[in-house]
């Protein structure tokens, strides 16, 4: 029989961690972000500490989630994720996969869609951590090779968007080409989530009946040397770099499906 009260809890408890996330954003913005612009005048060490708030903040969200019966999670590799200048490709399959991935990496950086920098949730975060705007067209590529260049931890998630549970796994060529025009390897992450939640078109009201368990593996380093070698030009070096991550993620995509 359906566990239908540990269901109700979960949703309301859901729908309360979206509203403390919600406030959490105004309260950075309203409070700590002009703090840390009053105390700390160096543009580049006041960036790496909005970017630890934003870190301890996802990382109490988290813990928050997990006591009050939300998710649960294991983490494997974790330690790989210890290190300076890393491009961290992810799949994409629930709403928070960025929020996980911010809480264990210090001083991560990604790629954020316009609307976020002007949301008044996540406006603050957002512009006080400096994160890149997908706006940038053409030099969006160059803006993750300089981050990457300064030792930043670059988060990328080569799909675009999240890709719906039993869906075909589809890549696009940018973060490819950022692995290639920065000469970085690649630190891969797998994303897995069971049973299914926050998945794309599916409200967050719209919990399942268990808990979720979301599974996340930092696995061994790609090396971009491996396709970039004997002259061979960038466009073709990310083409069939692209294929390879398409392939990746697609075997393990579909061995948990």
């Amino acid at each position: 029989m359906p566990d239908r009260a540990g269901r109700y809890w979960r949703m309301f408890a859901t729908g309360l961690s979206f509203a403390v996330f919600g406030t959490g954003g105004v309260v950075l913005r309203v409070l700590v972000f002009p703090l840390l612009q009053l105390l700390v005048w160096n543009r580049g060490r006041r960036t790496r500490a909005a970017r630890a708030v934003v870190r301890l903040s996802f990382r109490f969200f988290i813990a928050m989630m997990v006591f009050l019966g939300v998710l649960r999670y294991r983490i494997t590799g974790l330690e790989r994720l210890d290190r300076n200048g890393l491009l961290i490709l992810s799949n994409h399959p629930t709403l928070i996969d960025t929020v996980f991935l911010m809480a264990f990496t210090r001083n991560a950086n990604c790629i954020v869609r316009h609307g976020l920098r002007n949301n008044p949730f996540t406006r603050g975060p957002v512009r006080a951590a400096g994160y890149i705007g997908n706006e940038e067209g053409p030099e969006l590529v160059a803006a993750c090779a300089r981050a990457l260049e300064a030792g930043e931890n670059l988060i990328v998630f080569p799909e675009g968007t999240r890709t719906l549970p039993g869906g075909a796994v589809r890549l696009k060529r940018g973060a490819a080409n950022i692995a290639v025009r920065a000469g970085r390897a690649i630190t891969p992450v797998r994303i897995r989530c069971s049973p299914p939640t926050l998945f794309k078109g599916n409200p967050w009201w719209r919990v399942p009946a268990a808990m979720a368990m979301f599974h996340i593996e930092v696995k061994e380093d790609i090396q971009v040397q491996d396709f970039t070698g004997e002259g061979r030009p960038d466009t073709l070096a990310a083409r069939h770099l692209t294929e390879y991550l398409q392939q990746y993620y697609s075997e393990e995509h579909y061995s948990h499906a």
